[in-house]
């Protein structure tokens, strides 16, 4: 998984007035835990742009003045109920020996043949929640849905991997394609025939029809 490095310093003081003063200056107070002691630092908020304002999934790499790199994954971000700016940060260090928990975004790849004959496509769970060492967490979930035919889902069960544990139980749908009016269901050599000289369809195009899913994962 990709990393983004977090420049900082760490906090002397941890009281409300350090704090207010730090916010008025720009600045997010953070936190890093899962060590043997918090880790209190603070960065400027532009620093966690790439971060925060983004639908992939990063580590972090947090270099403070004077103290070693601390490997981390961003485990909880609070923003003003006004202004949205981003006001305090936990963190959760990583050892290379110690399973974390984390969300993984979900990209559709292909063009699905039940959406080209008027199917809707449903878009259940844009990321999905799993459970993995640190060097073993990837950047996204793949999903090909070029064989979804109207009626098909793709569910949890199918993505299972020997690499990392999935969160969710084994029939959750992450993606489906369901009847809407005007849709046409074909054969497998009809399909096969009919798409022959058609525009291909992109999976963003149709994901952009889907209903976003409320909430966060």
């Amino acid at each position: 998984m990709k990393s983004i490095t977090i420049k900082g310093s760490e906090r002397e003081s941890v009281g409300k007035k350090a704090t207010k003063a730090l916010r008025n200056a720009g600045k997010v107070p953070c936190v890093v835990y899962g060590g043997e002691k918090p880790l209190h630092f603070s960065a400027n908020e532009l620093a966690f742009r790439d971060l925060v304002y983004t639908p992939n999934a990063h580590t972090v790499a947090i270099e403070l003045e004077g103290s070693e790199t601390v490997n981390a994954v961003l485990q909880d971000i609070q923003f003003h109920p006004v202004t949205d700016k981003i006001i305090h940060i936990d963190f959760y260090q990583l050892f290379a020996d110690k399973a974390v928990t984390m969300n993984i975004p979900v990209r559709l790849v292909g063009n699905s043949p039940g959406v080209r004959n008027g199917g809707r496509l449903l878009f259940r769970k844009r990321k999905l929640a799993i459970k993995a060492l640190p060097d073993k967490l990837p950047d996204f979930f793949d999903i090909d849905i070029s064989k979804l035919k109207i009626g098909d889902n793709i569910a949890v069960a199918s993505l299972l991997n020997d690499d990392f544990a999935i969160l969710h139980p084994d029939t959750t749908v992450v993606v489906q394609v369901k009847t809407a009016r005007a849709a046409v269901v074909v054969d497998e050599d009809e399909d096969e025939e009919g798409v022959e000289g058609e525009g291909a369809e992109g999976a963003e195009g149709a994901e952009a029809a889907a209903p976003a899913e409320g909430g966060n994962e």
